[in-house]
This record gives C-alpha cells, sequence and structure tokens, in this order.
C-alpha cells in the first residue's frame, strides 16, 4: 500500500516539477563575439564583429580593436586581445572588432586610397563599423579609442592620424608610424620601413599624418607605443620614428617629461605629462621581439586609453 502511494504521488509530482522548471526565470545567454552585415559604406569588403557585453554601461566607451597580420576577430577576441574583452565585461564598453578579408588578412595601410581621410579602404569601412555602433548604441563620443597589434598597430597609428576628431586615444603595439608603409606600386609591404630604414624629422612626420587630414587644427588623440628591441618583422627603430611623429602632432619637445620601469625589462617615456595618460608615451621591451602584447601589459593600455572605469 504504502509502495503504491510513493508511486501515484511521483507521478503527481514528477509534472509538476517540470512544470515548475520551465516557468522558472532561465539564466541570460551569454554575450558573444557576433558578426554585423550591412554596416555602410565598405569598399574593400571588411567583416565587422562586435562584442556588447551582458551589463552595458549607460554611456559606454568604444574600443576598436585590429587584428595582425594572418589574424581574425575570432583570433585575437580569444588570444592575445583577450584581456580587452574581460574589462569590457567588468567595465560596460563595446568592442568593435574589424576582419581583413584579403589574402594574407594584412590591413591596408599602404595605400593612397589608405592613406587619406575617406579614401575608399579599410580605414573607411572601419569608420563605418564605428558610425553603425555609435547610432545603434549611447556610446560616449569623448571615449572612442583604438588598440592594434602589428597591421593592427600600423592601422591604429592610421586611424588616429586620420580620424583625430573621432578617436580620444590610441594604444599600438608593435608599429610603424602613419604613412610610413606607403607604397606606389600596388604592393601592401615596404620593406624600408619594416627594416627601420625609414628616418624623418618629427616636423616631417607630423606634416605626414596631418597631409591624411588636411585643414584639421584640432586636437590630436593620445597616443601610447609599445616596441620590442628586438623585433626582426617592425624593427625597433620604428618605436623613436613613431615618437617624433606623435610628439610633433601634440606640439611637445622629444625629451620625456618622465621615464620609469614598471617592470623587468621595461623602459617607460612620457611625453608632456607624468602620469597614466600623458598626450605621448612609449614602452620599450628590452630583449623582445615581434611578440606584443604580452601577459599584463593590456592593463596598462586599459588606464593610458580610459576604458577602466
Amino acid at each position: 500500500m504504502r509502495r503504491a502511494l510513493h508511486a501515484a504521488l511521483a507521478m503527481v509530482l514528477l509534472p509538476l516539477a517540470a512544470v515548475l522548471t520551465l516557468l522558472a526565470p532561465q539564466p541570460a545567454a551569454a554575450a558573444s563575439l557576433t558578426r554585423v552585415t550591412g554596416f555602410g559604406n565598405n569598399p574593400t569588403s571588411l567583416n565587422m564583429y562586435l562584442y556588447v557585453p551582458d551589463r552595458l554601461a549607460s554611456r559606454p566607451a568604444l574600443l576598436v580593436l585590429v587584428h595582425y597580420c594572418g589574424g581574425s576577430a575570432g583570433g585575437i577576441f580569444g588570444g592575445n586581445g583577450h584581456d580587452y574583452v574581460t574589462a569590457a565585461d567588468r567595465y560596460g564598453y563595446i568592442i568593435v572588432l574589424p576582419e581583413a578579408t584579403r589574402s594574407g588578412h594584412c590591413f591596408d595601410v599602404s595605400s593612397p586610397a589608405a592613406l587619406k581621410r575617406g579614401g575608399g579602404s579599410d580605414s573607411t569601412g572601419i569608420m563605418s563599423m564605428v558610425a553603425h555602433t555609435r547610432q545603434r548604441y549611447n556610446v560616449d563620443p569623448a571615449r572612442v579609442v583604438v588598440s592594434g597589434f602589428s597591421s593592427g598597430a600600423m592601422m591604429t597609428n592610421v586611424l588616429a592620424a586620420e580620424y583625430p576628431d573621432v578617436f580620444s586615444a590610441a594604444s599600438a603595439f608593435s608599429g610603424v608610424p602613419a604613412g610610413c608603409f606607403a607604397t606606389s606600386d600596388g604592393s601592401q609591404w615596404n620593406g624600408q620601413c619594416s627594416g627601420g630604414n625609414v628616418s624623418k624629422t618629427a616636423q616631417q612626420w607630423g606634416d605626414l599624418a596631418r597631409s591624411m587630414y588636411p585643414g584639421y587644427n584640432g586636437r590630436y588623440p593620445r597616443m601610447q607605443l609599445w616596441h620590442g628591441t628586438t623585433d626582426t618583422t617592425l624593427a625597433y627603430r620604428n618605436f623613436g620614428e613613431e615618437i617624433k611623429q606623435w610628439t610633433n602632432l601634440q606640439g611637445l619637445s622629444q625629451t620625456p617629461s618622465a621615464t620609469d620601469g614598471p617592470r623587468p625589462a621595461w623602459t617607460r617615456t612620457r611625453y608632456g605629462g607624468t602620469g597614466p595618460q600623458a598626450p605621448v608615451e612609449g614602452i620599450s621591451i628590452a630583449g623582445t621581439g615581434h611578440t606584443l602584447p604580452q601577459p599584463g601589459m593590456l592593463a596598462y593600455a586599459l588606464t593610458f586609453l580610459g576604458l577602466d572605469h
């Protein structure tokens, strides 16, 4: 009798439990990297990916994160750029990840079209992604920033030079000055620049960047530059040339306002200020090649870019 009662009770309770499970609040789907199409003028057929964290700030910042040659949006999202993703979850900012689709998956920082504001190459498509995101979300226009690695670092320099009225800050890991990679033969590789054999005065570098947005007289973004001293892909000499360019664009002396070593093998120089958001900051990594960023570096970039709050 007791067994029969237990069996009957189970027959009643199991369906009831199933109903209650269905009615109970379900956990929200976690944020994920999402492909976006139809975002606007995209002359070189870039792919656009977007990351919007579950807890989005009411007035979010926007980070444009640009991958390296041979890379992809997913590769940088889950790989050496992932600290930016976990920080987005914490601080509620949005990440736009452009993806090059041409052979080699490098960004165009060489053609005349690439080196002119609205010129009709990769930078034009990336800015369409930025405009699309700003229209859809309540992005803080004072906190639109860009960061990239290698080819993405070169594009970071170009975007900051061409669109200084859009970006407030930039952080470039293993790049070259804006315009250094220019070619006239249709090639996207400039061996003289990559080898560190293109040297100009600070004024010449600044004028080259200014020529990408003629007539602009406003401020330029804060620029953070990183480079390994034994880099043989984009030679270390490019680091000093970048510093020349960005100190000139900021109207600053090339003499540092402060020099320190926040970590072993790091030498950090700041120009035009001594705090964590100086107008120009350079971080040289002794004994390191073309392998940036390394663990822990993006924490410093987050502070410089103003994303850690």
